[in-house]
C-alpha cells in the first residue's frame, strides 16, 4: 500500500505539484476541501487529467485535515495505491430528503459483495437523512462490514454542499466506496466528549430528523429559550448545543444530534439524524479539554483494533460543532490522534455536519453528530 499527500493551501490544484502523487499510479484518490473549490467548475477535470484511471470520491468541508493540522480554505489529496484490496466505487443522487433511504439502498445493494469487507461514504450534507442513507446501506449488505465517513460541510454556511465522485462534482451526490479482500484491514473509533446539561425533554413531535414539538411544546420556542442570545445567531450557533439522545426510560444512547436547519412558521428544528419518536433529548455542552480527551479516546479504540498493522491511512472526520468550540486549538484533537496511531501513517479528513461509524464494539453502524471518528485502513503484509 502506497499513500501520497498534498496540500494546497490556496484551495486550488497545480497540475506539476500532482505529478509526484500520480507516480504511484494510486488506485483511489480522496479529495477533502473548502466549498469555494468544489463550487468553481474546474475541479473534476483537473483532477481526472492528472489521474486517468483512479477512483476520484470526495466531499466539501467546514475544515480540512491533513497529517497534524486542521486547515481552512484548502485542498487535500491524498492518493492511495492498494497492493491486495480490490475497490469499487458508487454514487447516487439525493434531490429531496425523503430519498435518502432508496438511494443508500442503492448503494448497498450495488457495493455488496462475499468479500466486502468496509465501505467508505461521503454524503452532502445539507437536505438529507444520514440515519436513512446508512439504513438503506446497511439493509442489504452484512452486519459485519464497518460503513464509516461523513457529511459534507460548507464551512457553518448551511447555504450548498458539494461531493466529488468519477463523474464529477454535484450538489446532491453521496458516493460510497467499497473495499474487498483479506488483505484490508480497517480499525475505527467514535467519540465525543460533550457533557449533558438541562432536563431531560420528552419528544412529543416528530418525522424523522425533523423535530417539531418538546414536552407538548414548539421545540424551536424550547431550543431559543435555552440558548438566549445565541439564538440569534442560529442554525450556526446551534453546533454548540447539540443534543443528546436518551431512551424511553431516560438511559444514554451514545448518540448525539446537530441542529441543521430551523424552520420558523413550522416551529421545528432539522436535526441531522433520525430522532427516536418515544425517546427524550437533553442538550449538551463541552470545552476543549474535554473534547480533545475524546479524540483520543476515539483513536486509542481505533488503534486497539488493528495493533498489529503498521503504517496505514487514517480518515478522520470531525464535527463542525468541535472545531467552534476549540476556536484556536481545535489543531490539538488532531494531534492528539496522529501521535496515537502508528508511526508513519497519513492523516486526511474534515470537519463535517455528520460523522459516520460503527459503535466501537460492534460493526452496527450510526449516525453521530458532534465526534471525533477515524477510519483507520491498512493491508496485510504477511
Amino acid at each position: 500500500m502506497k499513500i501520497g499527500q498534498r496540500v494546497f493551501k490556496d484551495g486550488m490544484i497545480h497540475a506539476g505539484a500532482l505529478r509526484e502523487l500520480a507516480g504511484i499510479d494510486p488506485d483511489l484518490v480522496l479529495v477533502f476541501g473548502a466549498a469555494a473549490s468544489f463550487a468553481r467548475g474546474d475541479l473534476h477535470a483537473g483532477l481526472r487529467a492528472s489521474f486517468p484511471t483512479a477512483r476520484l470520491a470526495g466531499c466539501s468541508t467546514a475544515g480540512e485535515i491533513a497529517g497534524e493540522e486542521v486547515h481552512d480554505g484548502a485542498l487535500v489529496v491524498t492518493a492511495i495505491r492498494f497492493e491486495a484490496t480490490a475497490l469499487r466505487l458508487v454514487s447516487e443522487r439525493v434531490a429531496a430528503m425523503e430519498e435518502s433511504e432508496a438511494a443508500g439502498g442503492r448503494i448497498g445493494e450495488r457495493l455488496n459483495g462475499p468479500d466486502l469487507r468496509a465501505i467508505l461514504l461521503f454524503s452532502k450534507g445539507l437536505g438529507v437523512n444520514g440515519s436513512a442513507i446508512i439504513g438503506g446501506i446497511t439493509s442489504r449488505i452484512d452486519a459485519s462490514v464497518a460503513v464509516t465517513g461523513g457529511l459534507a460541510g460548507d464551512g457553518g454556511a448551511f447555504q450548498r454542499t458539494w461531493v466529488l465522485d468519477d463523474d464529477g462534482v454535484h450538489d446532491d451526490g453521496v458516493v460510497g466506496i467499497g473495499l474487498y479482500g483479506d488483505a484490508v484491514r480497517v480499525g475505527y473509533g467514535s467519540y465525543g466528549g460533550w457533557e449533558p446539561f438541562g432536563p431531560a425533554r420528552r419528544v412529543t413531535r416528530c418525522a424523522g430528523n425533523v423535530l417539531f414539538e418538546l414536552d407538548g411544546e414548539p421545540a424551536l420556542n424550547v431550543y431559543k429559550r435555552y440558548l438566549g442570545d445565541y439564538a440569534k445567531d442560529l442554525p450556526a450557533s446551534g453546533l454548540l448545543f447539540p443534543f443528546e439522545m436518551l431512551g424511553e426510560d431516560h438511559g444514554r444512547l451514545g448518540l448525539i444530534r446537530t441542529i441543521l436547519g430551523i424552520d420558523e412558521q413550522a416551529g421545528s428544528l432539522v436535526l441531522a439524524g433520525d430522532i427516536d419518536p418515544h425517546g427524550y433529548l437533553r442538550l449538551m455542552h463541552a470545552s476543549t479539554d474535554a473534547l480533545v480527551n475524546g479524540a483520543e479516546t476515539a483513536a486509542e479504540t481505533t488503534r486497539d483494533m488493528v495493533r498489529d498493522c503498521g503504517a496505514g491511512l487514517a480518515v478522520l472526520v470531525s464535527c463542525v460543532g468541535r472545531k467552534l468550540v476549540m476556536g484556536d486549538h481545535v489543531d490539538e484533537e488532531v494531534e492528539v490522534v496522529a501521535e496515537a496511531l502508528a508511526e508513519g501513517t497519513v492523516t486526511t479528513g474534515f470537519y463535517s455536519y455528520g460523522e459516520i461509524s460503527p459503535f466501537s464494539t460492534t460493526t452496527e453502524c450510526k449516525l453521530h453528530n458532534q465526534t471525533m471518528t477515524i477510519t483507520f485502513v491498512a493491508e496485510d503484509a504477511h
